[in-house]
């Protein structure tokens, strides 16, 4: 207990905080808890009218700092005057905006903002709603502020706090770019509260908000509030990760843990632990994993429900709630399934019956009442809505999800499981870096209910331990930025500011600003080895003459001899070549080396195709297949002729031994006599060479004694003057990188018409900058060519869904269409990004993506007013019909598509009607089932 000195210094010294900071004492009073150090620290700098970037662990409490933030804009500047006829009039109150990465948590942030000061104080604008957006709190999505910025908003004027929660987004390659838009163009009276989850390069981050948005504090806290543990479940066994927290900061896996992980694999690999039946004999080890039903049993048993099981998986989210039906999980009491039935009925009222069962509705009930639910983008949005709230609640116990969970709103638990640590990320399946771990195990521990966190990695002979003990225990994942300008940017930029300026804007990126850090450290290489280079050369002096001069004469004729082997091998090569065109059915030829080397009879010649003949051929070893020039190292050569059958099946054991004898029955030797070997070389001298020889001998330098030891040092020398070149021109391609794409966008859009020769927007261009989409610029053809005039509501949707959409995995063959009005809109629209393409790889820019065809069909059957399970099986998917969650998805982003066309300038008053009614044509059943904000 402390004394009472003690006592009374702590009172002072809060007396003199709360006197310095009012604003912050007034916050703290409502909060019901303590501020931590680290959230202290970082208002306190707000109220001094610093900005502010805070990084803190995922659950620490960085939102509080984004409150105070809100509470200083509504509390009005103390210094503010009064009016003299009414002193009862509060101060002048100021705006702030709150921005998220994603509509939900846009919508959570609202309700929470709503729940503390009230609805007339708080708005919300995201793409699904527009509530009070005129009020002193708005919560938005990023997008939203950016666009506001370039339209010049009059909804700014007061702006006085923006808060930018996830900034740490401004790495994700696909929307990252936005932050750093709305970094740069607020205005400089704005104070800029970022938010980030832990980053290893927070002060270089920093540095750069200085430089753009002035005095910025760095808050850091790598202090969880709920300490978290590590384990391995390694069969029926738990094992803790690391013995203790020291340990942990060592990375020193559990010595019982590796003991038994090793054991278990020598086990596998000698052949135990293999199940019999089926497939018993295969070869390999085989290892079967505890079953999710028997893990989450197993967490419901030791206390560590509530629990999300991560699964990067849709297919595996779905499948592990079936698993855990089918093995007759019950994780709730009866009042908590009446609660769960009571909350779901409340919510989907308004879905009629057919679409429920279309949505599987009664299997999803089942898992909810019994505490289990999946979570992922496919699920349609308000079934996602209802399994977060329940899951928060503590109604529903155990959610198998994907990480786009972790990277949602705030939904934590007490324990976090991974079944594997290898992802599909859109093109291949990587392993998790050690940001998305943290991202992901951050869930684990709830602040103010559970006393410490857990996170489970479920172990496969393919885990490492040490591997995930390097996972968890790195703190190297710094941001990166993914900045690049754009179409719509660039007609923007240049119509606020002019291109110069643009340019200068471009330049203040953060992505120019690690370029260029990163341009100081190959310049000091540079620096390092061109002062090497030059004692590389006095190392390589030599007394009897110019040896640089000398050793240039070695370089030439190495360069020279290497030449003429290389034109010696293509000249081999294009001999095998030919030979092997010539080649007919029953030619017996001789191949002379590799695998197949032997005598074989060509049974399809190959000939007449593109790239190079692979004839298929039959060695007398009854091996049938291709050969191909690079089996040759001289000319095929015919040795003899036998008759082919006419009908000859090479997949005929039989027929295939048949003419195999008759190949070895002509006689003919198999490897040949080898007269020669290979083709000779031309003995005759290169004269290049011959001169170069004679010069080298009578060079002063060749006599001397010490000749090969300088030698070594004048090849050092040019091994790093080749090394430095290179890296110059990397240097050269770092510097302004940004502002040379900016140019070569700007040049493109001029001879487009987009931007005038004297740098004016023209009236294409201010088109073009109300555009918000990935092709942006293919948007704008298709308008300014008239490519969907003259459609329907429902054929206008499909049309302009070939722009927006794209599918999760490549699908070989193309899509269908509607015919008619829609296959001759999306032909032209093909036809106007194959010119844009073009124009892009003659410049060397980032290409615009290919339209993808696959939601044609669906949204146009849905504008169409067809049923919801029509409309969902007839998506171009390789797994069978479309989710509900990605029809949704993709349907609303045809829909802010055509509510830009139909506000847009450069359509037509048909076209703008057109897209209007398009938009309340998809807008009905599922995509009107939303909540409401």
């Amino acid at each position: 207990m402390s004394s009472p000195a003690e006592r009374y210094a702590a009172a002072r010294r809060k007396a003199a905080e709360a006197a310095q900071f009012p604003a912050l004492d007034e916050f703290a009073l409502d909060l019901g808890f303590d501020l931590d150090d680290f959230q202290r620290e970082a208002c306190q700098s707000l109220e001094r009218g610093s900005g502010v970037l805070v990084c803190a662990p995922t659950g620490a409490g960085k939102t509080v700092v984004g409150e105070f933030a809100v509470h200083l804009a509504l509390r009005g500047r103390p210094d503010d005057p009064v009016p003299a006829a009414d002193a009862t009039t509060p101060p002048a109150r100021r705006k702030c905006f709150y921005t998220t990465p994603i509509k939900a948590l846009s919508n959570q942030k609202y309700h929470d903002l709503v729940a503390r000061y009230g609805a007339e104080q708080v708005g919300l604008l995201t793409g699904d709603n527009a509530i009070n957006g005129d009020a002193p709190v708005v919560v938005m999505t990023t997008e939203v502020l950016r666009n506001m910025l370039y339209a010049g908003s009059s909804t700014l004027q007061g702006l006085a706090y923006v808060v930018m929660d996830e900034v740490h987004y401004l790495a994700d390659r696909f929307r990252g770019g936005v932050w750093e838009e709305v970094i740069i163009h607020l205005p400089a009276s704005v104070t800029l509260v970022s938010l980030s989850a832990t980053v290893s390069n927070a002060e270089e981050f920093a540095d750069w908000l200085v430089t753009v948005r002035g005095e910025t504090a760095v808050v850091v806290s790598e202090h969880r509030p709920v300490p978290l543990w590590q384990h391995m479940l390694v069969g029926k066994r738990m094992f803790d990760l690391f013995h203790d927290a020291d340990a942990a900061r060592k990375h020193d896996v559990h010595p019982e843990l590796l003991r038994y992980t090793r054991e278990t694999v020598r086990r596998l690999e000698l052949g135990e632990g293999r199940s019999a039946g089926p497939g018993a004999g295969r070869r390999g080890p085989r290892w079967r994993g505890p079953l999710r039903p028997d893990i989450v049993d197993r967490l419901d048993r030791e206390g560590l429900l509530p629990a999300i099981l991560f699964i990067f998986s849709r297919a595996g989210c779905a499948a592990a709630v079936q698993q855990c039906l089918a093995a007759g999980l019950r994780l709730t009491s009866a009042e908590e399934r009446a609660e769960i039935r009571r909350v779901v009925e409340s919510r989907v009222t308004a879905i009629p019956g057919e679409d429920l069962s279309v949505l599987g509705y009664w299997e999803w009930l089942d898992g909810l009442e019994r505490g289990l639910a999946a979570h992922h983008a496919g699920m349609l949005p308000v079934f996602k809505e209802i399994v977060e709230e329940l899951f928060v609640r503590g109604l529903v116990k155990a959610v198998f999800a994907t990480e786009t969970l972790a990277l949602g709103i705030n939904m934590p638990a007490r324990c976090v499981v991974l079944e594997r640590l290898v992802k599909y990320n859109g093109e291949a399946h990587v392993d998790l870096t050690p940001g998305e771990y943290t991202q992901l195990t951050g869930r684990a521990g709830r602040r103010g209910i559970d006393v410490e966190g857990h996170a489970v990695v479920v172990w496969s002979p393919e885990t490492d331990p040490r591997h995930v003990a390097g996972l968890a225990s790195t703190r190297t994942y710094p941001l990166r930025s993914s900045f690049r300008p754009s179409y719509n940017m660039a007609v923007n930029l240049v119509g606020t500011v002019g291109a110069e300026p643009a340019r200068a804007l471009l330049e203040s990126s953060f992505a120019q600003f690690q370029a260029d850090r990163s341009v100081v450290g190959l310049a000091r290489q540079v620096q390092r080895n061109t002062e090497t280079i030059d004692a590389y050369g006095a190392e390589a002096a030599c007394h009897h003459g110019d040896f640089d001069e000398y050793f240039a004469l070695r370089v030439a004729i190495a360069d020279r001899e290497k030449a003429i082997a290389r034109q010696g091998q293509t000249q081999r090569k294009a001999a095998a070549v030919a030979s092997l065109e010539r080649l007919r059915i029953g030619d017996v030829i001789r191949v002379p080396s590799g695998r197949r080397a032997g005598l074989a009879v060509v049974l399809d010649p190959a000939t007449g195709g593109f790239g190079e003949p692979r004839p298929l051929v039959l060695t007398q070893d009854r091996w049938a297949g291709r050969v191909s020039p690079g089996d040759f190292t001289t000319p095929a050569e015919v040795l003899a002729r036998i008759r082919v059958p006419k009908h000859f099946n090479h997949r005929s054991p039989g027929a295939r031994r048949d003419l195999a004898a008759e190949v070895s029955g002509t006689g003919l030797d198999r490897h040949g006599g080898r007269r020669g070997g290979r083709s000779r070389q031309v003995t005759g001298e290169d004269h290049q060479i011959t001169q170069l020889r004679t010069e080298l001998r009578h060079h002063p330098c060749h006599a001397c004694p010490e000749r090969e030891e300088h030698a070594r040092w004048a090849e050092r020398r040019r091994r790093l003057e080749r090394d430095t070149e290179e890296l110059r021109e990397r240097v050269s391609g770092r510097t302004g990188s940004l502002a040379r794409t900016f140019d070569r966008i700007v040049a493109l859009l001029t001879e487009r018409g987009y931007l005038a020769r004297d740098g004016a927007v023209t009236d294409a261009g201010r088109m073009l900058g109300r555009i918000w989409t990935e092709a942006d610029l293919l948007v704008a053809e298709c308008l300014r060519r008239g490519v969907w005039n003259g459609l329907s509501p429902a054929e206008l949707a499909a049309a302009v869904s070939v722009v927006v959409f794209e599918a999760r995995r490549d699908v070989d063959e193309r899509a269908s269409l509607p015919r008619g009005p829609v296959a001759d809109a999306v032909d032209e629209t093909l036809k106007l990004w194959g010119e844009i393409e073009a124009d892009e790889a003659a410049r060397g820019l980032t290409a615009t993506r290919e339209p993808d065809l696959g939601f044609a069909w669906p949204v146009y059957r849905w504008a169409r007013g067809e049923a919801l399970a029509k409309v969902l099986g007839s998506g171009h998917e390789i797994d069978g019909e479309m989710p509900a969650g990605d029809f949704v998805r993709w349907a609303r982003q045809v829909v802010d598509l055509l509510g830009q066309i139909a506000d847009s300038g450069g359509a037509t008053t048909e076209l703008r009607s057109t897209a209007r009614q398009a938009i309340a044509a998809v807008n009905r059943g599922v995509l009107a089932y939303h909540t409401s904000a």
